[in-house]
């Protein structure tokens, strides 16, 4: 029924297992250790862009959860309203919820399909007799894997066979002691390792984003996640517990290397805005040229010439005040070329006194009496 996950899986498999086994020989534990362990790494190489997307989303949710909180408190009440709302902030914020499930469910179904063909080596054919093929493996292949075992153990043995979604169908039903020395120290490092890769995804969190139901979560993935492969792992065949292994692994390296790269690009932009910033205000002890409160901007009178002729300060004779006038050089032209005039209408230019528009001494009344 899912030949579609077991056929590709074993095919990866089998193609490992030939290069290691061309190494260390076909029948060796190690070569189908590594085989798997390769396995592992090149499922978790294809999904490494759904990866770094997944890592991308989860930050940019965190940053606006602020905003996302006060969706859920301004629309409590009406939780259509309220998912409306998140769609649309998350539309315009670029990010696809799904996306950050990506990853986790495609290894669901390699998990699934690695857990089958490890267990069908030694299942027996519906048919009887000896079992000629397991997918892409040859019955030399099946050979060589039955005949594989590390400390003793076959790598298709778990302490506990009975439960059919793990063993699928083995025949030897029961608990197997012997597997347990080899197994449960695999599934002590598998359980640390998990909490391990938890607690190092949870510690880069924001801490404002925080809610109730991630803290929940968070417990879950540190402490119960951990403690259930160290129970559970008691159904799972030795060669998926090295699976497990080299899946924590892959994924602790990966976070530490995407996490270091992206925080390296957060600060180039942060020190790229600043910059720009700096580059737009004023430099450091430079005052501002603002105007003045109220001050006037400063206007060229109409009269003054363009280009800035020299003046000369005349004083003309007979000033009763001895007041220097000055005057430009075209307007002293101007005034040496007309004649004066006495006795003007509305006053006269000079009247003889010096000053314009000063009557003389003799058109004083007479009639003033000297004391």
């Amino acid at each position: 029924m899912l030949d579609f996950i077991y056929y590709p899986v074993s095919f990866i498999l089998w193609c490992w297992h030939k290069v290691f086994g061309f190494v260390f020989g076909e029948s060796t534990a190690i070569a189908w250790i590594l085989g798997i362990i390769f396995l592992t790494f090149t499922v978790r190489g294809i999904m490494f862009k759904p990866f770094v997307n997944q890592v991308r989303s989860m930050k940019k949710m965190q940053d606006f959860a602020p905003e996302m909180k006060k969706i859920q408190k301004k629309y409590a009440s009406d939780r259509q309203r309220q998912a409306q709302e998140m769609q649309k902030l998350q539309r315009e914020h670029g990010v696809n919820p799904l996306g950050s499930c990506l990853p986790m469910l495609l290894q669901i179904p390699v998990f699934i399909g690695l857990n089958h063909v490890l267990r069908a080596f030694t299942m027996p054919p519906p048919g009887g007799g000896p079992k000629t093929e397991n997918y892409f493996f040859s019955q030399h292949d099946v050979e060589s894997y039955v005949n594989a075992k590390l400390f003793g153990v076959n790598l298709g043995e778990a302490v506990y066979n009975g439960v059919g979604v793990v063993s699928g169908g083995a025949t030897n039903v029961g608990f197997h002691w012997s597997v347990l020395p080899v197994a449960l120290p695999l599934m002590i490092v598998a359980s640390i390792a998990t909490h391990l890769t938890a607690r190092h995804s949870v510690a880069r969190q924001n801490a404002a984003s925080a809610t109730p139901q991630t803290a929940i979560m968070n417990k879950l993935t540190m402490y119960i996640f951990p403690l259930g492969v160290l129970v559970f792992g008691a159904l799972f065949p030795l060669g998926l517990l090295f699976y497990w292994l080299a899946n924590n692994g892959w994924t602790l390296m990966q976070q530490r290397l995407v996490y270091t790269k992206i925080d390296k690009e957060e600060a180039a932009r942060k020190a790229e805005a600043a910059e720009k910033r700096a580059s737009l205000g004023p430099k450091p002890g430079q005052k501002p040229a603002a105007p003045k409160v109220g001050q006037k901007p400063v206007q060229q009178k109409k009269n003054q010439p363009a280009q800035g002729g020299a003046q000369k300060k005349i004083t003309k004779a007979g000033s009763a005040h001895g007041f220097a006038q000055t005057t430009s050089a075209s307007d002293s032209a101007k005034a040496d070329a007309t004649p004066t005039e006495t006795n003007g209408q509305n006053g006269s230019k000079d009247n003889g006194t010096g000053v314009p528009g000063l009557l003389k001494d003799s058109t004083r009344k007479s009639g003033r009496k000297r004391r």
